[in-house]
């Protein structure tokens, strides 16, 4: 399927907007991810979710969604930020697209001119400095894995915010 894809445009909702199915291939995507891969023994569903304030993004593919991710508005600031985003999760058989670098392109498009956080999985932190994160404190562990807060400012500008999306993306 890699290559083969077709790519569709981000769908943006919150959560009022989603239908029962947008619900069940989010709980299905983030589980299989999260639950599934990563082996994650902590919650990882939310009120969040459910939140008015949270904006859900994801890909949709040929079978359910290939990428997704959510963002949070924050009544306590992390970083400097009143926003942040996370749950990235991608599809295994569609990593290495560059879908969640459009995810986040999209995030930047309609949050960039706020500061953003979000906890980076160690791994990945490379693909969020591209796009003008900044660690900020020490690791921790959070949900068994390994961790960082990135923060951005408001208006910062990377060198992946313009690119063609292609390369390594998080799962």
């Amino acid at each position: 399927m890699v290559g083969m894809a077709t790519v569709h445009s981000p769908v943006i909702r919150q959560w009022s907007e989603m239908s029962r199915d947008d619900v069940f291939e989010m709980v299905l995507l983030r589980t299989e991810v999260f639950f599934v891969e990563q082996r994650v023994d902590e919650q990882e569903f939310d009120a969040l979710d459910r939140d008015d304030r949270t904006v859900h993004m994801w890909i949709p593919g040929d079978d359910g969604m290939a990428a997704y991710l959510r963002v949070t508005k924050q009544d306590a600031t992390e970083g400097g930020a009143g926003r942040a985003f996370g749950r990235v999760a991608v599809h295994a058989d569609r990593r290495h697209e560059g879908l969640a670098k459009r995810l986040i392109q999209e995030v930047l498009e309609r949050f960039g001119h706020e500061p953003l956080t979000i906890h980076s999985q160690e791994y990945v932190m490379g693909l969020y400095e591209k796009f003008g994160f900044e660690v900020v404190g020490e690791r921790f562990v959070e949900a068994g894995l390994p961790h960082f807060t990135m923060a951005r400012p408001a208006g910062a500008t990377a060198s992946e915010e313009r690119t063609p999306c292609s390369g390594q993306t998080p799962h």
